[in-house]
């Protein structure tokens, strides 16, 4: 791997400066984690839906977003009918695990299978290869909008994905923990190998995509979470493939240098940083998130002011006073609502 990556100087500075603006923002977003602010609920969300419904469809499945929104909020397994619900069902749980857990996920053979399996997991016509590498050869298809197909790349033979997979997860897994490679283009070299080895039968491109997010919160890029890296290559599919091409014609010789593929990479990470950032700044300037019981208890404070506590939980009696209790010190603290007096003298207003 390491002369895939014996970039020129031009593309050498061009690198380093999109790593410089990356690491940058994640140094700011650390600090707006740690606030637990709120939007952050809302962003990912809307950046879940985007990822599964974005990278389902690069492979070829139709559901809109807004579908895939519907799906999940009615599921129902034992209904998942259809191939593409199959599929988004599938990729669904496996993000969820991974940015729950990322923490303890290992990248090593055993952890990609599991991931793999649980991918296909609702999927029977998979059932038989779901979790084990390839047993037959397989191509890199682009499918393209008018639903014409172009082959990308043909991939590594079936006999020589145990090695070539053994040396992409050893190479990677050393480059991660030492100082010499940045941990970005390591990563980005790892979506590469693992593209062009293409180790299973069905499923390799949502996997990479799956495998990309479980790196970058591996190493510290938490804000991949609350915008859609997979919306962003969906976008650039013909782009996205190209660069994949370009590598690829020179596989297995000394041409063989993937300074497209990272550049790519990085562009991709920058520009979704722009996009959270226009995103982030959206949802603050509409004031802080409120969830609905919120927005029920700053209703009866601006319809009845001034309140106390006790009256706000008399009206909303099926809630416990610790919850209104809690919900009114956030809207306080949020400067939703305003609080005049001390002891059982307070009462709350709206500024």
């Amino acid at each position: 791997m390491d002369k895939k990556l014996s970039f020129d100087f031009s593309t050498t500075q061009r690198i380093i400066n999109k790593i410089g603006v990356i690491d940058s923002f994640k140094r700011k977003w650390l600090a707006i984690e740690k606030e637990e602010n709120k939007y952050l609920r809302e962003l990912r969300k809307i950046a879940t839906i985007q990822s599964i419904g974005s990278s389902t469809r690069i492979e070829g499945a139709t559901l809109s977003n807004e579908e895939v929104e519907s799906l999940l909020a009615n599921i129902k397994i034992n209904k998942l009918e259809s191939r593409d619900e199959q599929e988004v069902f599938g990729y669904y749980e496996v993000l969820e695990i991974i940015i729950q857990n990322y923490d303890h996920i290992e990248l090593s053979e055993s952890g990609i299978f599991n991931l793999h399996n649980l991918l296909l997991k609702y999927s029977d016509i998979d059932s038989t290869h779901k979790g084990k590498y390839k047993q037959l050869s397989n191509k890199v298809v682009a499918t393209y909008p008018d639903g014409k197909q172009r082959v990308i790349f043909n991939t590594t033979e079936p006999f020589l994905v145990k090695k070539e997979m053994d040396d992409l997860i050893s190479w990677t897994k050393s480059s991660l923990s030492s100082d010499f490679i940045h941990p970005l283009i390591s990563i980005g070299a790892f979506v590469y190998g693992f593209l062009s080895i293409h180790p299973f039968q069905d499923g390799n491109g949502r996997l990479s995509r799956l495998l990309t997010t479980l790196l970058l919160l591996k190493e510290d890029y938490p804000f991949v979470q609350y915008v859609s890296f997979e919306n962003q290559i969906e976008k650039e599919k013909q782009r996205y493939y190209q660069v994949l091409m370009d590598a690829q014609q020179h596989r297995y010789s000394s041409e063989e240098i993937i300074d497209k593929w990272i550049l790519f990479f990085l562009e991709s990470l920058e520009t979704l940083i722009n996009k959270l950032e226009e995103k982030y700044s959206t949802y603050k300037s509409k004031g802080p998130y409120l969830n609905e019981r919120q927005r029920t208890v700053l209703n009866f404070i601006r319809k009845n002011e001034p309140v106390k506590t006790a009256d706000v939980a008399d009206f909303m009696d099926q809630e416990s006073r610790h919850t209104i209790k809690k919900d009114m010190l956030y809207l306080h603290r949020e400067a939703v609502i305003k609080k005049i007096g001390k002891g059982k003298a307070t009462i709350y207003l709206v500024p």
